[in-house]
């Protein structure tokens, strides 16, 4: 896969994931800067760093797999794993300007 296609699935998934809300949050994952990276490997798997607003946050234990599910969709992605990481921690700097005004912060 060139790098061309490799930025095109990545854009394909990041799209895709602009389909999946915080239940709590009228904003999109994406947007709301729960996505930290998505890399795309030579062989079409996507992997996947985010976060949540807190290791407390109510779907915790669903929402890394509906983004998994959300990836896979994605028809040139092979395979989507992802990493949950806590460092560096969410804050509200971390949403796009998109978002801070949908959400009244601007």
């Amino acid at each position: 896969m060139s790098e061309l296609n490799k930025e095109q699935v990545k854009n394909d998934v990041i799209d895709m994931l602009k389909t999946c809300y915080d239940p709590e949050i009228p904003v999109n994952i994406y947007e709301l800067g729960l996505i930290y990276d998505v890399f795309v490997e030579d062989n079409s798997d996507v992997y996947i760093k985010m976060t949540l607003t807190s290791p407390a946050c109510p779907v915790a234990g669903t929402l890394p797999g509906e983004v998994e599910d959300k990836a896979r969709s994605v028809p040139e992605v092979a395979e989507a794993k992802v990493d949950l990481v806590w460092d560096p921690p969410w804050n509200m700097d971390m949403m796009s300007e998109a978002a801070k005004l949908e959400l009244g912060f601007m």
